[in-house]
């Protein structure tokens, strides 16, 4: 019989694309959705789904029978604007771990984010996350990413936009903040990867071969898109909060969902542990190659 995996967030970015790869690989995959009508492309697909919510732990009983890995791949971007976005985080993960756990799943993989930021409640909740899935469920592997490059990924999008749609950039301090990049499809790789990495029940930091400042990334986007550089005007006293929404209004991207981003870019987010990736057999490509990639996918591009 084939191996039964759990994805959740089957119909976000990552976890759609994550469940097709696992299927593609000979997986039997399950996916819990909170509405059944909003996935119906994946039921047509033929993927197994179990309707619950993670906030609601009775819909989560039977998810995981069955299950040898669970893909635990849900964020609350963009919905964070209340005083109890922490505390829904962690009842989600909580629910989700002590059901898998009793249901016998094997192991769960999280992916959450790199960066160590006190101003980023969205970073800070993400390390939280981790830390009750594993106290609170099976073993966890738990990989960490910076931006993670791709047609459809939230900052990918903000950064081809900027680039699209202004001649000259404004340049707040954190632009000088280094981050490391990787492509999705490294990214798929590692978490398809994970079941079979026995060692890997631990934290894993992956992120591509660059290091780059997030002022460099926009002139590699510009160079992929092939336009010139844009200028930068400094601009030091321009907080995260005041930069997403001025992103917001020079972009479609929403500004509640650039808040999260933008905070996230107080710090650096590069790999400082490699020795959990070295466990795998994965040689991320550059970031020029991920952009390539993405842009060549990126239906908004397509003439």
């Amino acid at each position: 019989m084939a191996r039964r995996a759990l994805v959740t967030g089957a119909t976000g970015f990552v976890g759609g694309r994550l469940a097709a790869r696992l299927a593609g690989g000979g997986w039997d995959v399950r996916c819990l959705v909170r509405s059944r009508e909003r996935a119906a492309s994946l039921e047509r697909d033929g993927f197994d789904l179990h309707e619950g919510d993670a906030l609601k732990p009775e819909t989560l009983r039977g998810m995981g029978e069955g299950v040898e890995v669970a893909y635990y791949l849900i964020h609350a971007m963009g919905r964070g604007g209340d005083a109890s976005f922490e505390e829904r985080e962690r009842e989600a993960a909580e629910a989700f771990a002590r059901t898998a756990k009793d249901e016998g799943v094997g192991r769960v993989v999280y992916l959450g984010g790199l960066g160590d930021s006190p101003q980023s409640k969205h970073l800070r909740s993400r390390h939280q996350t981790a830390r009750l899935l594993e106290a609170e469920g099976p073993p966890l592997t738990y990989f960490r990413a910076g931006m993670v490059v791709g047609a459809g990924s939230e900052s990918y999008r903000t950064l081809r936009y900027l680039v699209q749609r202004l001649p000259a950039m404004i340049a707040p301090a954190w632009l000088r903040n280094r981050t490391q990049p990787i492509g999705i499809d490294d990214v798929l790789c590692y978490l398809a990867a994970a079941p079979d990495v026995e060692a890997s029940a631990r934290e894993v930091q992956i992120g591509g071969p660059d290091v780059v400042t997030y002022g460099d990334m926009l002139d590699h986007m510009a160079e992929a898109l092939g336009k010139r550089p844009r200028p930068k005007i400094p601009v030091p006293l321009l907080t995260p909060w005041l930069s997403s929404l001025w992103i917001g209004l020079v972009t479609p991207v929403d500004a509640a969902v650039a808040r999260p981003l933008v905070e996230g870019l107080a710090t650096d987010t590069v790999v400082t542990d490699p020795s959990g990736a070295k466990l795998f057999e994965v040689e991320p490509r550059s970031f020029d190659d991920a952009l390539r990639a993405a842009i060549a996918e990126d239906p908004d591009l397509r003439s």
